[in-house]
């Protein structure tokens, strides 16, 4: 198994994970019919946009018999009221693959990335009924805010852990 930068050709490979992982990680959290409309066309586009945007770091984790199992991306916010925070905005990991140590090393790579481009400061966002947050408090993230925000049409809690590197 091994971690890399995400190329172009991964993005159906990464579109499957993406699906995939919120069909069973938001299961009873989100409405069903939403997690039904979810599209692998759509989200490999996504992907493809991101990559070649060269939108931050995009990693993905390979077995050796190079099927994509999980994937990470961040990014340094580029407005921002507080100087040098970034935003891990994806960890997805197939259910079967989780409790290895791949969703770690998945995210250590994307803080080790944006602590070396100058943040201090990294968020991640997760929904309040979401078990994930257990993961990122293992990681070392500590709540820094709760807030009702509105996704894909529904009002859901949002928990928003952050990192903050030790000068």
């Amino acid at each position: 198994m091994s971690i890399r930068k995400a190329v172009i050709e991964d993005a159906p490979a990464m579109a499957r994970v993406h699906v995939d992982c919120w069909r069973t990680t938001y299961k009873g959290l989100l409405p069903d019919e939403m997690l039904e409309k979810l599209s692998y066309d759509e989200r490999t586009k996504l992907w493809e946009n991101n990559i070649q945007n060269e939108r931050g770091f995009i990693y993905v984790a390979e077995k050796d018999d190079g099927q994509i199992i999980g994937i990470a991306s961040g990014e340094k916010r580029e407005k921002s009221k507080d100087a040098n925070v970034g935003d891990l905005t994806t960890v997805y990991l197939f259910k079967e693959e989780q409790g290895k140590g791949i969703g770690a090393r998945l995210t250590n790579q994307i803080l080790e990335d944006l602590y070396t481009l100058g943040c201090t400061t990294i968020y991640v966002e997760v929904l309040a009924n979401n078990q994930s947050r257990i993961f990122y408090e293992k990681m070392g993230a500590t709540l820094h805010q709760e807030e009702q925000v509105t996704l894909r049409g529904e009002n859901v809690d949002m928990l928003i852990y952050e990192w903050k590197k030790e000068a």
